[in-house]
């Protein structure tokens, strides 16, 4: 199934995207009622949709007359670095580094970027002013409720269940911030969180039943397009880690809750330009400028896409103060009583 989220003539719809349709779900339910309800709530609320569109035909809309929002409004974004090849390249062209660190092999590391910079499909992206514009190809898995569980220390079986459903994933990176950020060995933020495209939908989980490999990758296709021309194409399956393991990590010594959206990180062979840059050791293809469409799609989810528009210049903030790092006088002994308070 196909679950979304969609303006129309100014009012918004939550709800079923059924063949070329939309279809409100029941009872004025929003898509986080239906993560928080879980996958195995869902086939009772597809019905009861279907059955209200029936006795009430405005409640289903032809898809081409909406405009889709972001699937989702997650209380967290979380996104890893899951893919080895594109690693390779993108080090190179941040940070001057070579190959990957072996830290990375330890674990699937992941950072919180912003949840409230989500835009969806057809959006005009406009970023900070920057010389290096990127996209990143990824996909999002989200989280659903499962009974009987707070989703914390999840093990991979268990977080396998919180799957809900997954969506297209876009990273948008100003490379040239993002540089500069992580100099400061924290980040990347402003390099990172003015954008992040999720849609077109999510789509459940049950979908892709069958899909996965022995070791429980997903190997579908995913591409990345910019004014027609494929930049780059991978499988999902070329994750160092699984899904079902990104979502356990991310709960270890703390919670994964319904609504979260947990990025794969970047697909290689070209998932973004950075990753071209550092292998390249010069800007081919050339940062993204004003103007430019970027389409990405992924099989089994579907089609996401964004023109780039202008950039917007943001207030200045001065350099850090050198300061006098003066300190406050001695401590008070707490036994000394003044003279004046002694009498």
């Amino acid at each position: 199934m196909r679950i979304a989220r969609w303006e129309h003539l100014g009012v918004l719809g939550e709800g079923f995207v059924v063949d070329a349709h939309v279809e409100r779900f029941p009872d004025e339910l929003t898509v986080l009622d239906v993560l928080r309800m879980g996958l195995t709530e869902l086939p009772g609320i597809a019905d009861a949709a279907a059955a209200a569109a029936d006795s009430e035909p405005a409640r289903r809309t032809p898809l081409g007359d909406v405009r889709l929002l972001p699937p989702i409004v997650p209380p967290s974004v979380r996104d890893f670095v899951a893919f080895e090849e594109h690693v390779e390249g993108v080090v190179r062209s941040v940070s001057g580094g070579q190959g990957v660190d072996a830290e990375w092999y330890e674990f699937p590391t992941f950072y919180f970027t912003n949840p409230h910079s989500v835009i969806a499909t057809g959006a005009t992206v406009h970023p900070p002013v920057t010389e290096r514009l990127d996209f990143e190809l990824e996909v999002a898995a989200v989280i659903g409720g499962v009974e009987g569980s707070d989703g914390s220390n999840l093990d991979p079986v268990e977080a396998a269940d919180h799957i809900f459903g997954y969506t297209i994933f876009n990273d948008w990176s100003a490379r040239d911030i993002q540089a500069r950020e992580m100099k400061v060995r924290l980040g990347p933020c402003k390099g990172k969180d003015f954008a992040t495209t999720l849609g077109p939908w999510i789509v459940t989980a049950d979908e892709f039943a069958g899909r996965h490999d022995a070791e429980g990758f997903l190997p579908i296709g995913m591409e990345v397009l910019v004014n027609g021309d494929r930049i780059g194409i991978d499988l999902l399956s070329n994750m160092g880690w699984p899904f079902a393991e990104l979502v356990a990590y991310a709960s270890r010594n703390s919670r994964v809750v319904p609504g979260d959206v947990l990025g794969s990180g970047t697909a290689g062979n070209g998932g973004c330009l950075g990753e071209l840059w550092g292998r390249a050791g010069t800007l081919v293809p050339a940062p993204l400028v004003e103007g430019d469409q970027v389409v990405m799609r992924v099989e089994g989810i579907g089609e996401i896409r964004n023109v780039v528009g202008a950039a917007i210049a943001a207030p200045r903030i001065g350099p850090a103060r050198t300061r006098s790092r003066a300190r406050p006088g001695a401590p008070v002994d707490p036994s000394y009583v003044s003279p004046a308070a002694a009498h």
